[in-house]
């Protein structure tokens, strides 16, 4: 059996596999997040701590021994650690906001371009590079005191494994500091963001693979592999790896990307370029700020429950009355296809006529021309797989389908932690049938008329889209 671990910014999960990559059991456990002022953290401990109850829970329940482990987890963010993997302070979240004035800042001076241009990574504030800036500045003790300043997969990785230094993979490094040619951190990055006196608080990028330790979640000698983050693990365990194919992940973060051997730089500064296992091939990514989260903060505004989400879909037309949603609840704004840290979400159209049906079509629709702006322009051309917690509405899934005008091929489970599977195989030379671990759940087709209507309602909304950046802007 195989085990993958999915270190996720409000769920931590461990899920078995058998050969075949055929899900056996999974188990999960809630975390949280401390949100006030813009702030958003997390405690490393409770992280640390669910990592080893969702372990313990499903080695209870195994049939046999784990023949080989993956780790996966959240990206973005600063966890700050010491030598031996355990928090300096808490971990600032991918969702923070606290940065936005130096993104702000480096968007007007040009560094932001800059940047971009040499690495590929369209700075947002929950990125390491602002968030270590402004922890430099406002809380420089904490930096002092830190041996490395490491994503949430490594601090679990070191930990697990007893080793005596952090370390993080290309994945993870890919932003802000990552040359992508080179796939090694660019100093001159480093210094344009200030902090060539925190170089050394980079953890060193390796491959890293190593056994766990018997006083830790897995059995003593199971060999263990950190990496990639969830987005490409989720994109190897759906099987986008061909140039030109995609992954919508409609999770919490609404996140396309797309399989390429092609480095662009120039065009817009929004995404990243992620650095794979395989050098010159990697992932344009578009990871959107919120996906699910939207339309959970609608639902639990309107008092409607997740299961109810289906029936209502199926009471309003396309279109929701005239009720237009742009889906950009944040509090950091938006990072892609474009970065707007002021961003915030609208709702137009609302009259005393709108219905709960409504609100949450309209809310489905907008997270949905999110979604194709941001494949769109992380040059989708091939064939576009889904995965996430949206795909567990048919309804949901069949509205997608529509608005993006193609073909979706679901693909259901613990598709990140099958992904951590395949990577740790991949680096362990162990030889698994990908066809079969990656096989879709099913495919849906759009229907040809509301394709049709949608793509006209997603040049409307590009237009609203404008105009509230605009806004944004002069606000």
């Amino acid at each position: 059996m195989y085990v993958g671990i999915d270190v996720g910014t409000s769920m931590v999960k461990a899920a078995a596999f058998d050969d075949g990559g055929r899900q056996l059991d999974v188990a999960a456990r809630p975390v949280g997040l401390a949100l006030h002022g813009g702030v958003v953290e997390q405690d490393m401990e409770e992280v640390y701590s669910a990592v080893l109850a969702v372990l313990g829970e499903l080695r209870s329940r195994l049939p046999g021994p784990v023949a080989l482990a993956g780790l996966t987890g959240q990206g973005d963010g600063v966890w700050l650690v010491d030598g031996d993997g355990r928090p300096v302070r808490a971990a600032a979240s991918w969702m923070d906001g606290r940065a936005h004035e130096l993104v702000d800042r480096w968007l007007a001076d040009g560094t932001f371009e800059t940047v971009f241009r040499r690495t590929g990574s369209a700075m947002f504030p929950g990125c390491p590079g602002p968030l270590l800036a402004w922890l430099d500045s406002h809380e420089p003790k904490a930096l002092d005191s830190a041996r490395a300043a490491v994503y949430c997969k490594d601090m679990v990785f070191q930990r697990l494994t007893g080793r005596s230094r952090p370390t993080t993979d290309v994945s993870d490094a890919s932003m802000p500091f990552l040359d992508p040619r080179t796939r090694a951190y660019d100093n001159r990055v480093v210094e344009l963001l200030g902090l060539t006196h925190r170089r050394g608080l980079l953890a060193p990028v390796s491959d890293p693979i190593a056994t766990a330790e018997a006083r830790e979640g897995l059995p003593a000698g199971t060999r263990l592999a950190n990496g990639p983050y969830d987005l490409p693990s989720c994109a190897l365990g759906a099987g986008v790896t061909s140039p030109g194919d995609g992954l919508l992940i409609v999770g919490t973060c609404l996140a396309g990307l797309v399989a390429t051997t092609e480095l662009d730089l120039t065009g817009e500064p929004a995404g990243l370029y992620i650095s794979t296992d395989r050098p010159g091939h990697w992932l344009r990514a578009m990871p959107a700020m919120v996906g699910t989260a939207a339309l959970d903060w609608v639902l639990t505004t309107t008092g409607v429950r997740h299961e109810e989400v289906d029936a209502l879909l199926a009471e309003t037309p396309p279109g929701a009355h005239g009720v237009r949603v742009l889906p950009y609840f944040a509090p950091s704004g938006e990072r892609a296809p474009f970065v707007e840290p002021r961003l915030r979400a609208e709702l137009t159209g609302v009259s005393l006529e709108s219905t709960k049906a409504d609100l949450i079509r309209a809310t489905c629709e907008g997270i949905g021309f999110a979604a194709r702006h941001c494949l769109r322009a992380a040059g989708l051309t091939g064939t576009l797989a889904v995965c996430g917690g949206g795909t567990r509405s048919p309804a949901w899934m069949r509205l997608l389908a529509d608005v993006l005008g193609r073909p979706l091929r679901v693909v259901e489970g613990e598709v990140g932690a099958r992904g951590a599977v395949l990577a740790a195989a991949a680096r362990y030379g162990v030889r698994l049938d990908t066809a079969s671990w990656t096989e879709p759940t099913s495919i849906v087709k759009p229907d040809p008329a509301r394709a049709t209507y949608y793509a006209k309602e997603f040049e409307d909304h590009l237009e609203r889209l404008a105009q509230a950046r605009e806004r944004a802007r002069r606000d």
